[in-house]
């Protein structure tokens, strides 16, 4: 099926806006290419250090020049038990690459927070800000400038997005993203959810709480709902950046370490000396950077990247904002219902057909480019599909044509909505976004008293007082990432949860976050400008009316204008959310940190050129390029 034109519209729109930048980009790795590694001149002395505690055979392959060398950047901790299983994973990449010739180093290791650790504690103030320290950690790893390509093992919140924000500003390296994979699914999430709002109500006590949680979160593996991480992982299999559907096989099989390996096999045959050269510069386009804000929206997916897609994508030189998403979103069908906006989780999903049914879909029903490089060196087509193992070797096979549960995942003609369910909202409180895909049709419009709130934990007091039983929209403000680092605000949602389901009209209104986790109750998120950066949702006093409107994409304090012109913002003592857990350190991000819009980034866009546009084909790849059965491992049933 030929293009829906919005796809096509945004697509040359993002071309348009991102050219000056996009070219300097480009040029500036075609001048990192022509450079080429530093082993080749090294002195001796800064050469022997690189490899000093090389084995011997590894040793001799780099003393000679001519074999690959593929670095490992790693997030690896083994407290995060979506990244406790990539301990094994080095050792099968070094084994791998050395069966085809090459040699692997471990080239540095990047942090790894887990905000479910650190949800409503001091500790979250810092995680916005690791995804920029993620990427700078991974520009240290590779600025001993020894490597001819890298793979990225990370599957968070911030880390996947910062590790590709590394990965590009190395964009002439070819890389290969490899997931660790799920969990294996505990209690339902439907049970999580119930036992989370009786303890909010006080029904439960936290003995019971613990409980529910350790069935849910209870081995190796990523968490299995639909949040952050998860949709990480969607994004890099649509963007071509993992082997194709690896996302979810889960941890510790043996699919999962021939998939490892096949992609460290992989990262050797995309070097400079393999078969062909695909650098990650490339790969991450324009409409690679479309196709993954499509595969969000098909598949209901995390919020958060209302900030990450932006933030990566102005690492790749290329500029998108919130009108694209909001256009984008009224083209794309929703394809999946996976926890908080259904029931099942991401092991479910997989089982009922995955990520190569969505593209699949998706490519049929010409929502998505399929004229993109992926790390097979084809178009996208080439990740319609599902991993086999045939003895110790990897093999692709076609994803089944039906689904293999309606209430989990539908075809692009029978969707569960017509649209996206993510949504910018526009008023005088500023720019927001929503996601309204687990937002039921008769919440999606609140008009209500507005209670101002200048932390969550100001409102759970409240709510735990029993002052919030009434309709009322929630201002919690100051929780920009200037302000404190840009939390996720979560401690609220069962909460309002309650409130709504006991027949009261609330909302949040909030220039912090809610990630993937954001659910049933409407919530106007990242409002930008934030406050802190005179915007003006500093303006609401207790009592004014606040309309939310998710169907005509309104945010507007219903005040008279004269009044609201002359309003100021209220001081806040923020001393609390600068110090102690490190806070400290960070206060360089917190004073030049961009706006929620322009991805909450500490780095800026490349400095635009003024070159021709066709002098930037320098990196190019053959477009199409076809590799036998053999050689790309994928075969056709």
């Amino acid at each position: 099926m030929s293009l829906h034109p919005v796809i096509h519209t945004v697509t040359q729109r993002i071309i348009a806006r991102s050219k000056p930048y996009r070219s300097a980009y480009l040029a500036r790795m075609e001048a990192a290419r022509l450079q080429g590694v530093h082993r080749s001149a090294l002195a001796c002395t800064n050469l022997a250090h690189g490899f000093a505690a090389f084995p011997a055979n590894d040793k001799l392959r780099l003393k000679e020049q001519k074999a690959p060398s593929v670095a490992i950047v790693s997030a690896y901790n083994d407290m995060l038990s979506a990244h406790q299983p990539f301990e094994r994973f080095p050792h099968i990449i070094k084994e791998t690459v050395r069966s085809v010739g090459g040699v692997a180093q471990f080239a540095g290791g990047t942090p790894a927070m887990c905000d479910g650790v650190t949800q409503g504690q001091p500790g979250m103030e810092l995680s916005l800000f690791s995804r920029d320290t993620i990427a700078m950690a991974t520009a240290v790893a590779l600025s001993h400038n020894m490597f001819d390509a890298a793979v990225y093992l990370g599957v968070c919140d911030k880390i996947v997005p910062g590790l590709l924000i590394g990965a590009l500003h190395f964009g002439h390296l070819p890389a290969v993203f490899i997931p660790a994979g799920p969990m294996t699914t505990g209690i339902s999430n439907s049970e999580k959810a119930k036992v989370r709002q009786l303890y909010a109500q006080g029904k439960l006590g936290r003995d019971a709480l613990l409980e529910s949680e350790s069935q849910s979160y209870h081995g190796a593996g990523t968490c299995t709902f639909y949040g952050t991480a998860n949709s990480n992982q969607m994004l890099m299999e649509v963007m071509g950046l993992h082997m194709p559907a690896t996302a979810f096989v889960t941890p510790n099989t043996e699919l999962r370490d021939a998939l490892t390996a096949a992609a460290a096999r992989r990262a050797v045959e995309i070097s400079q000396q393999g078969k062909t050269y695909i650098p990650v510069g490339r790969i991450v386009d324009e409409k690679a950077i479309v196709n993954a804000i499509v595969a969000l929206l098909a598949t209901g997916g995390s919020t958060n990247h209302t900030l990450h897609l932006v933030a990566m994508a102005r690492a790749a030189g290329i500029v998108i904002d919130w009108n694209d998403f909001h256009e984008l979103s009224g083209a794309v069908p929703l394809l999946t219902r996976i926890y908080p906006n259904g029931e099942a989780d991401v092991n479910h999903f997989h089982a009922a057909g995955g990520t190569g049914f969505v593209i699949r879909e998706l490519l049929d029903a010409g929502r998505l480019h399929e004229d993109v490089t992926t790390v097979m060196g084809q178009g996208l087509r080439a990740h319609c599909a599902e991993p086999f193992l045939n003895g110790q070797q990897v093999v692709w096979k076609t994803p089944p044509v039906e689904s293999g549960d309606a209430n989990v995942l539908r075809t692009a003609k029978d969707p569960f909505s017509p649209d996206g369910g993510l949504r910018l909202l526009q008023g005088n409180l500023g720019r927001a976004v929503i996601k309204v895909s687990a937002v039921k049709p008769e919440h999606r419009v609140v008009e209500a008293p507005a209670i101002v709130f200048d932390s969550q934990e100001d409102f759970m007091d409240a709510y735990k007082a029993g002052k919030l039983d009434r309709d009322f929209v929630a201002v919690v403000r100051f929780q920009g990432p200037r302000a404190n680092g840009m939390p996720e605000l979560h401690a609220m949602t069962p909460a309002l949860s309650n409130l709504q389901d006991a027949g009261r009209r609330v909302a949040l209104v909030t220039d912090g976050r809610m990630s993937g986790a954001s659910g049933k109750v409407p919530a106007a998120i990242h409002v930008s400008p934030e406050v802190l950066a005179d915007g003006p949702l500093g303006r609401v006093r207790n009592g004014d009316m606040i309309r939310v409107d998710a169907e005509a994409g309104i945010l507007q304090a219903l005040v008279a204008e004269t009044e609201w012109n002359v309003r100021g913002t209220p001081s806040v003592d923020l001393t609390s959310s600068h110090v102690g857990m490190g806070r400290e350190l960070f206060a360089m991000f917190r004073n030049s940190v961009s706006t929620a819009e322009e991805g909450a980034a500490t780095f800026g866009l490349p400095p635009p050129l003024n070159m021709p546009q066709e002098q930037d084909n320098s990196l190019a790849v053959p477009e199409q390029q076809s590799f036998s059965d053999e050689d790309s491992l994928i075969t056709r049933k």
